[in-house]
């Protein structure tokens, strides 16, 4: 699939950005800050409903606006398709498909498709088991829809459940036990739905982790070949776990589930917290027989991330599937070795979007067609902007952006506030 145009509207750094796109390479070239990363973050917010850098909407909806628009016209399975993305201050997100208001948001899942590398993914390796349930997660979203929906609902049972049980726990440290009796009511009712989506949950992740498990393991090998075997491993947080192939059986999930918030309950009382559940797992990253967090290298972890990138674009692949590709500013953090075996596994995808620095931290087969990203303005009127730049076809690509919302997207200039040209001595390098 690919991407033949991306708007942005008061999203980040960008009142108006309009920017065609085609099939290859599209590489954005600018320094730090100045936007372009948040070009590819609307790609993947489309594909996942999820950023990659921040957990709520507000710090992508623009300074002194109350609503952030990613829109996109995609490529897919032969057919074209628009989708948009409201992000709404205080009020709910709303999405329309082919122009038609969709009633769920996951219903634009699909649609627009993509694998993301970029620095951020070191805390894959390194970081909490949060970033590694949202890899699963986010690559299951894309593959099956429906299980967005699923976390959707485990997320609010599992909210409205820790606040049964917060106020639970402190009615009792008050004394006051009748009304944490009240409380306590209906919590076996919580438990069961929260046994329940949580065992699809379990089920689908251990079903994603058995196909990507053998395509991380090659990419590592490929990318430190001298290294330590890789490993992936589904850490069920429970006292007495199933083996690990046992566990795409959701019916067996969900009574080790019952067995277990049983067996916790009077420990989430005290705490006034949900301790059992999916949202408490893990996968479990080892190189040889030790765990990859606190033991590998610095150039092991940049390997293993790359890795479980690269494994997810397999993936996709296995499937049918060309997801766009975004690697955000990486390669300028890869050896030779890696930024190599990065170049190579890109060349054969449809469509790849680069951010960099520097262009020349571009290897040249991922070149393509360049716009430099630049922030003008002062203050609260900083806005980022895009040249409009000659691609390999000699031809001008058209961009539109700054807060010049009518645009043509003709010459080489940033615009202004106003829609006019900005002199390049007013342009912030």
């Amino acid at each position: 699939m690919h991407l033949r145009h991306l708007r942005l509207l008061d999203f980040r750094s960008w009142p108006l950005l309009e920017l065609e796109l085609e099939p290859g390479v599209t590489t954005l070239v600018g320094r730090n800050g100045h936007g372009k990363t948040n070009v590819l973050e609307a790609v993947g917010v489309l594909s996942t409903l999820r950023s990659h850098r921040v957990a709520t909407e507000a710090p992508m909806i623009r300074s002194g606006t109350e609503t952030a628009l990613i829109a996109a016209l995609a490529h897919n399975a032969g057919r074209e398709l628009t989708v948009e993305l409201a992000l709404n201050s205080g009020k709910a997100n709303r999405a329309r498909l082919n122009t038609s208001p969709c009633r769920r948001l996951g219903d634009i899942l699909g649609v627009v498709q993509s694998v993301l590398f970029a620095p951020e993914d070191l805390a894959l390796v390194r970081g909490e088991p949060a970033e590694r349930r949202r890899l699963l997660d986010e690559l299951l979203v894309q593959r099956r829809p429906a299980h967005g929906g699923d976390l959707a609902e485990y997320s609010s049972v599992l909210r409205q459940r820790s606040a049964l049980l917060k106020s639970a726990s402190g009615a009792l440290r008050r004394g006051r036990g009748g009304d944490a009796g009240a409380a306590l009511d209906t919590l076996d009712v919580w438990d069961g739905r929260l046994a329940q989506l949580g065992a699809r949950i379990v089920a689908g992740r251990i079903g994603l982790l058995e196909e990507l498990r053998p395509l991380v393991v090659d990419a590592y090998r490929g990318l430190a070949p001298e290294s330590r075997p890789a490993g992936l491993a589904y850490r069920f947080r429970v006292a007495a776990p199933p083996e690990e192939s046992e566990l795409t059986d959701s019916e067996l999930v969900e009574a080790v589930l019952l067995a277990e918030l049983g067996r916790r309950r009077q420990d989430e009382i005290d705490r006034g917290m949900s301790l059992v559940g999916p949202h408490r797992d893990d996968v479990f990253l080892t190189l040889g027989d030790e765990p990859a967090k606190g033991f590998a290298s610095h150039g092991e972890t940049w390997s293993f991330a790359l890795a479980l990138r690269l494994g997810s674009l397999e993936l996709f692949r296995a499937d049918g599937i060309e997801p766009v590709l975004l690697l955000d500013d990486v390669f300028a953090e890869l050896d030779r070795h890696r930024r190599a075996a990065l170049a190579e596994a890109a060349v054969g995808v449809e469509q790849v979007l680069v951010t960099a620095a520097v262009g020349e931290d571009v290897p040249d087969g991922l070149r393509g067609v360049r716009h430099d990203v630049v922030m003008t303005g002062q203050g609260v009127g900083r806005h980022s902007g895009m040249t409009v730049s000659r691609g390999t076809s000699g031809r001008d690509d058209g961009v539109s952006s700054g807060d010049g919302r009518d645009g043509d997207g003709i010459g080489d200039d940033v615009m202004d506030d106003g829609g006019n040209a900005v002199p390049d001595s007013e342009v912030e390098t």
